[in-house]
């Protein structure tokens, strides 16, 4: 419609009331009508409402012009969606370290090597040049990247101009924000919620993970050594990534020359290395085999694991051969039983682009004691490949073979090596005599892995500080411990060696002040085992893996180095606890408090009778948890619980073993469908054994035939 006024300095007045009343008002219909219809047709969009009315799709709705340039508050309230985020036609910077892309991954389920559970990525955004650094805990992201940050720009005589994070609370923080406002640092933030606006180190940390779970799969190397092949993937990525718009490789543009991938060699495989580290003999074996896990940083060479002396070498003397990779899988079982540290890695490349082009080089590492006390066994690695039962045959033995040299019992079926695994142990690394004194468990492979498991949970868990030794202070000893871990049928199936601290010249008032801890009575544990049979609880036993490492001191509390593993640079210096150690007057208590403290934290009641007792209960459901120091039973009336139950155990302490109840206490439990029995076979062959009885003449009754066995027996005779 047309209106027509008179124009008044640049303004037309229109008297509406001059108006035809009738043309005015089907105007105003028009207007609320489509709207009418918008609201009507659920809000569907104007393009939808419009197409149905031209094509004449339906019938009733009236032929108007159905669009709109205002906006609908319901339509954006409904449906409103994220803004789109198009890729760059332009490169955003103009030299390496004008800005940095940095995020967190993990936390992994699996600790590394050297107990690292995070992972920090930080990629140049105009090389896409990639560093990886690994973490305990969040609260370390600060330390590592202002190192980082000084140690990069004096390399490569760049100042850092800007750095890109999310919101995380590690990126954040105080500290980070003085530090870049220290160095000039402009520190930028995604928005909330907007990963996307940094997506290039967002994908960066998808294609790592997936490339080192891929090399890891391929040889089925054991999954503590995620961090080993995270950082292969990353040597690898910054040699073969090309940078879009550049067309250049990111070492290229970081380094000025183009890489040399010549030497590269499949992750996991098996290689001979050269024996020039001792004299051999006229007919001895100039090599030995290896497994490749990675290019060493700081040096040209490459990064191998040695099976038989649970060592890495670092050597370019070296002979691979990855064209078969199935036929590794004896040496990567040897990988899966022995772990080697992590701290051998630098997390500042500075790579040469061949590791070949200067002298040789030939080292074994670590090359100190400090080093040897992180080499540790890590826990199996599980085959879950093999679901079907193994065939059930004996163990087939020449008569030349004395029965006495047979490991285990020779009737017993064979056992795969998975098999072996999942019981953490393989044979040929079992001692069967336990140590009396120290010197004798050194002159024993087995042993030695045992003591050096044991130093390398006190790494996982924080426990202790190297120190200069304090003057007037008492300094505890320490005294190892062994013993052989027998499975149900009384056979040897690990070797266990506990590192003690000989809490008897502990100070009370000075090294120790509550001592005190509850223990669960034997009692508790049969009223346990009858009230889940009424009920018909399935129970579970859970054992955690050095729990008294676990628990917190708040006195300061001062021990010698380990006996045979005494640091070589520092034979003086003590370790200052920070959390408890076997043998600690405190240490049970300590323990208690961080269990009980956690559950309870966790919802759960903690027993008034029986402070061993804890519980959490549902509208339909209860679940129940029995502590017996590092040893837990529990069950529940719905198995969902106990599996958020194990769920969160694991996540916060590290599991030597999981399952249903079995072995508890010196009491074997059965439990059937029909009741659970309750036994101790084991304790009597035990007994047995100890008399020197084991080898006695059986008999089915053990007392005379005439001896009356009850009394209706005794009335039937007369």
């Amino acid at each position: 419609m047309v209106f027509k006024g008179l124009r008044k300095n640049n303004v037309y007045k229109i008297n509406l009331s001059d108006l035809n009343e009738q043309k005015v008002l089907c105007l105003l219909t028009l207007s609320e009508e489509k709207w009418i219809w918008h609201k009507r047709l659920g809000h569907a969009n104007w393009r939808l409402i419009s197409k149905l009315s031209k094509l004449d799709l339906v019938r009733g709705l009236p032929k108007i012009k159905y669009h709109s340039n205002t906006l609908c508050g319901s339509c954006q309230k409904g449906k409103i969606t994220k803004s789109s985020f198009k890729p760059k036609n332009i490169v955003s910077t103009s030299r390496p370290l004008e800005l940095l892309h940095i995020d967190l991954f993990g936390p992994v389920h699996t600790a590394s090597i050297n107990g690292k559970k995070y992972g920090l990525v930080i990629v140049d955004d105009y090389s896409r040049w990639t560093w990886v650094k690994f973490l305990r805990t969040k609260d370390e992201a600060y330390d590592e990247f202002s190192i980082f940050c000084k140690q990069i720009q004096n390399e490569k005589g760049y100042t850092i101009l800007k750095v890109r994070s999310d919101h995380g609370g590690e990126f954040e923080n105080e500290p980070f924000e003085n530090f870049c406002e220290k160095y000039g640092i402009l520190h930028e933030f995604s928005s909330p919620r907007t990963p996307q606006q940094n997506g290039v180190v967002e994908r960066k940390n998808r294609t790592l993970q997936e490339m080192a779970r891929t090399m890891m799969h391929e040889t089925n190397v054991a999954k503590f050594l995620w961090a080993e092949a995270v950082n292969t993937a990353c040597y690898v990525q910054n040699r073969i990534y090309i940078r879009s718009k550049l067309n250049k490789t990111a070492y290229e543009l970081f380094k000025g020359r183009k890489p040399d991938i010549s030497y590269f060699h499949q992750f996991g495989c098996t290689c001979y290395i050269l024996n020039n580290k001792v004299h051999l003999k006229k007919f001895d074996a100039r090599g030995y085999k290896g497994i490749f896990i990675g290019y060493s940083e700081r040096s040209k060479a490459y990064r191998l694991y040695i099976s038989e002396t649970h060592t890495v070498e670092e050597t370019m003397h070296v002979k691979f051969d990855d064209k078969e990779p199935d036929q590794v899988s004896e040496l990567v079982e040897g990988l899966s039983r022995f772990q080697v540290s992590e701290d051998q890695y630098s997390d500042i490349p500075d790579y040469s682009d061949h590791p070949f082009s200067e002298e040789p080089l030939n080292m074994t590492v670590p090359t100190d004691s400090e080093q040897q006390r992180t080499e540790a066994t890590a826990e199996p690695a599980v085959d879950e490949s093999e679901d079907d039962e193994p065939p059930r045959n004996t163990f087939k033995y020449k008569s030349s073979h004395p029965e006495e040299l047979i490991l285990g019992n020779k009737d017993s079926p064979r056992k795969t090596r998975s098999q072996l695994r999942n019981e953490e142990s393989l044979v040929g690394l079992i001692s069967m005599m336990e140590p009396s004194k120290i010197d004798e468990a050194l002159k024993d492979d087995a042993w030695i892995v045992a003591m050096q498991e044991e130093l390398n949970q006190f790494q996982r868990n924080d426990v202790w500080t190297l120190v200069p030794k304090p003057s007037h202070k008492n300094i505890i000893g320490t005294k190892w411990v062994f013993r052989n871990k027998l499975n149900e049928q009384g056979e040897v199936v690990r070797n266990k060696a506990r590192l003690v601290a000989q809490g008897y010249s502990q100070q009370e008032g000075i090294d120790y002040t509550e001592t005190f801890a509850p223990v669960a009575r034997l009692e508790a544990i049969r009223l346990l085992l009858s009230y889940a049979v009424n009920h018909g609880i399935t129970l579970y036993q859970m054992d955690v893996k050095s729990a008294f490492l676990n628990g917190f001191i708040s006195e300061e509390v001062y021990v010698k180095q380990p006996p045979g593993f005494e640091d070589v640079s520092n034979p003086e210096h003590v370790f200052k606890l920070k959390k408890s150690l076997y043998g600690l007057k405190q240490a049970p208590r300590a323990w208690y408090d961080r269990l009980s403290n956690f559950l309870l934290e966790k919802g759960f009641e903690k027993g008034k009778v029986d402070c061993t007792l804890f519980r959490k209960t549902t509208k339909e459901d209860i679940l129940i948890i029995q502590i017996y120091v590092d040893d837990i039973i529990f069950g529940s009336t719905n198995a969902s619980l106990c599996k958020n139950f194990s769920k969160i155990m694991q996540d916060e302490f590290e599991m030597s073993m999981m399952g249903e109840l079995k072995f508890f206490l010196g009491i074997q439990i059965n439990q059937k469908k029909e009741g659970t029995y309750v036994h101790q076979s084991k304790y009597t062959k035990e007994l047995l054994k100890k008399f020197n009885l084991d080898d006695c003449k059986i008999m089915n009754t053990p007392m005379h035939p005439t001896t009356n066995m009850s009394k209706s027996q005794k009335k039937k005779e007369k």
